[in-house]
C-alpha cells in the first residue's frame, strides 16, 4: 500500500529504545492501527548522556516515526527517574573529543541534525521529561513542540561554566519561550530553574506530581509552590528552597517514593487530544508554529557547530577535561585566576591550565 520512506530501513537500534504504543481514545481504550511512538534514551547511569551513536539512532528513530502513517505523535524520553537528559557524554568529550576539533565538528553534525528531525518530524513532538534536562537534554527538550515534566525536573544551561556556549539550541530557541532577559540568565548564568519555574516561564507544557508519601501523590518539597515575595517584592514562585526549608523538604524526600504513572497518563492524555484533530492541519499548523524556532535555528547553526569545534582546542578543552578528571569539589576551572592570566597576556595552552586547569593537562606534557 505505501513505499517505504524510511532513512535506513530494518535499521536495530542498541542505544535507544523505540517503542510502539497503541494510541488511547477518550475512553482510554487501545485504538485500532494506530499508535504513539516513544523513543527512549537509555543510558541511565550517566544521567542519559548521549553518544554519537545514539544521536545517530535518534535521527533515524525521529525519521521511522515521522514516515510512519500509523504513528500519531512521537514522544521523546528517558529510561529512569533521575534525568531525561545531561548533554553528551562527558568523558568522550575529555578524553576523545577535547584538542580535536574536526572530529567534534562531525560529532556536531549529529547533534545538529538530530535537533533538525525533531523540528521537522511530521508528527507532534512531545517531551516527557521525567528528571533532569540540562545543557543538550534541554535543547532536545526546546526543540520539541509539547513540554510535559516531573514536578522534580530541573533545567537549564552549563556550558560557560564548563568551557562551552549552548549554541546547539538554547541561544536560537529559548527567547522564544521567555523572553531575551531570561535566556540571557539561564544561558550565560547557567542557574538551574525548577519544572514550577519553568513552567511558569512557559517551557514546560505541564509539570505532575512524581512523589509519594505513604501512599498520596505530594508536590515537590524542594520548591516554594506558593505565589509569594522576598523582602525586596521578588516573585519567590518555583524557586528553591534555602537553609532549614531545604533541610526539612530534604527530610520529606528522603522519605518519599517516585511514582511516574501520572506523567505517563498525562502524556496519553495529551497524545488523545492531539489524535482529534484533523492531521494535516495539525501538521501543518505545526510547521508554522515551528518557523519561531527554525528562523533563528537555520540561520546559525552551522558557524555555531564550527565555534564549538575550535573551542575544543581552548575553553572546552581545559573544561571538560577538568570536570571529567578532577574529584567531585574540584571539578571547575579557577574562572578568576584564568581571567587575571589572560588580562596579563598568558596564551591558551597548558601554561595556562597549569595555573587554573591542571587536571586538564595529560601527564606525559606536564613539565
Amino acid at each position: 500500500m505505501f513505499v517505504n520512506h524510511e532513512l535506513d530501513p530494518g535499521y536495530q537500534f542498541s542505544e535507544i529504545n523505540y517503542e510502539l504504543k497503541p494510541l488511547l481514545d477518550k475512553s482510554g481504550k487501545q485504538v485500532e492501527g494506530l499508535f504513539n511512538c516513544w523513543i527512549w534514551l537509555n543510558n541511565p547511569k550517566q544521567y542519559n548522556s548521549y553518544s554519537s551513536k545514539a544521536l545517530s539512532e535518534l535521527i533515524i528513530a525521529t525519521r521511522r516515526a515521522s514516515a510512519d502513517p500509523s504513528v500519531v505523535c512521537v514522544v521523546l524520553t528517558a529510561v529512569g527517574d533521575k534525568a531525561f537528559c545531561t548533554g553528551g557524554n562527558i568523558k568522550d568529550y575529555s578524553n576523545h573529543y577535547s584538542g580535536r576539533p574536526d572530529e567534534y565538528r562531525r560529532y556536531m553534525r549529529l547533534f545538529n541534525d538530530a535537533i533538525s528531525s525533531l523540528l521537522h518530524c511530521d508528527k507532534p513532538v512531545i517531551n516527557r521529561a521525567n528528571g533532569m534536562r540540562i545543557g543538550g537534554g534541554q535543547e532536545l527538550g526546546l526543540a520539541c513542540d509539547f513540554s510535559i515534566a516531573a514536578d522534580t525536573a530541573k533545567l537549564g544551561q552549563a556550558g560557560p561554566k564548563h568551557g562551552s556556549a549552548p549554541v546547539g539550541g538554547s541561544t536560537d530557541l529559548l527567547p522564544t519561550y521567555v523572553g531575551i532577559g531570561k535566556a540571557f540568565e539561564s544561558c550565560v548564568l547557567c542557574e538551574f530553574w525548577s519544572a514550577h519555574y519553568a513552567h511558569y516561564l512557559g517551557i514546560l507544557t505541564d509539570i505532575v506530581p512524581v512523589l509519594r508519601v505513604e501512599g498520596a501523590f505530594i508536590s515537590n518539597p524542594l520548591v516554594i509552590t506558593e505565589f509569594v515575595t522576598d523582602n525586596f517584592g521578588r516573585l519567590q514562585y518555583g524557586q528553591f528552597k534555602e537553609g532549614v526549608a531545604a533541610e526539612e523538604a530534604k527530610l520529606i524526600m528522603s522519605k518519599a517514593v517516585v511514582d511516574l504513572s501520572l506523567l505517563d497518563e498525562r502524556t496519553e492524555q495529551m497524545c488523545t487530544s492531539l489524535a482529534e484533530t484533523m492531521p494535516d492541519c495539525t501538521t501543518y499548523t505545526l510547521e508554522q508554529l515551528r518557523k519561531h524556532k527554525l528562523q533563528h535555528w537555520d540561520k546559525n547553526r552551522e558557524t555555531s557547530r564550527a565555534w564549538l569545534s575550535l573551542n575544543m582546542m581552548t575553553e572546552g578543552k581545559m573544561g571538560f577535561r577538568t570536570f571529567e578528571r578532577a574529584p567531585k569539589e574540584e571539578r571547575q576551572v579557577d574562572y578568576i585566576a584564568m581571567r587575571q592570566l589572560l588580562a596579563q597576556g598568558e596564551r591558551y595552552g597548558d601554561s595556562l591550565s597549569k595555573e587554573c586547569a591542571p587536571y586538564a593537562i595529560d601527564k606525559d606534557n606536564e613539565k
